[in-house]
């Protein structure tokens, strides 16, 4: 997915710009209020380098695994597994969120995909059923490219985020949305200003 192919799917010119055109069929396509779109298309955009990053990142090096993951590679375990996505998805994924174990290869299957990154067996198995298209357990690259969105979506109606949304567009409602997506405030400035300027293009 990239914002050309969503511009493309709500029939729009696929220019790579969210401006005000875009932003107002996307709304209509995904059949949402204001208040709520400009809440939703905001968090997305943060959540992916702006429309840029639908897949997860697992890239690290070896400090880099120590410094995020440290607890999945004591010692020098982390040399094994540096610069190898895969490998390092297997481990850190494995046995939770309904991934199987480390050699199933559930981990690098079911790694983060999605305008708020999908993980983990048991949220694919979810949206599988939410979105009824079985074929995302088989082919879970869908959801970095046809569904990101949808993903998103599933992302808010499971969580009872679009409440907040109706809350209006203001620092408090933004602080909250902010909070149950990232688990902390990490670019709440950019998340802030992105929700203020998608809602002046659409009010």
């Amino acid at each position: 997915m990239s914002l050309k192919s969503l511009q493309a799917k709500i029939g729009v010119t696929a220019d790579g710009v969210f401006g005000p055109g875009t932003m107002k069929k996307a709304m209509e396509f995904y059949k949402l209020t204001p208040a709520r779109a400009a809440h939703f298309f905001a968090q997305t955009a943060h959540e992916t380098g702006d429309y840029k990053l639908f897949a997860e990142n697992l890239n690290y090096s070896t400090q880099g695994l120590q410094n995020i993951f440290k607890k999945y590679f004591p010692g020098n375990l982390s040399d094994l597994y540096a610069r190898n996505p895969e490998k390092i998805a297997n481990r850190v994924y494995a046995s939770r969120m309904g991934n199987g174990d480390e050699k199933s290869g559930d981990g690098w299957k079911y790694r983060g995909r999605g305008a708020l990154q999908l993980t983990g067996k048991d949220n694919y198995t979810a949206f599988a059923k939410y979105l009824q298209k079985p074929e995302i357990m088989t082919t879970p690259d869908l959801v970095a490219t046809e569904y990101s969105f949808e993903s998103a979506m599933f992302f808010f109606d499971k969580n009872k985020l679009w409440s907040i949304c109706d809350q209006g567009i203001n620092d408090a409602s933004i602080l909250a949305l902010t909070k149950r997506i990232n688990g902390g405030t990490h670019g709440l400035e950019d998340r802030q200003e992105k929700t203020k300027k998608y809602y002046q293009y659409i009010k």
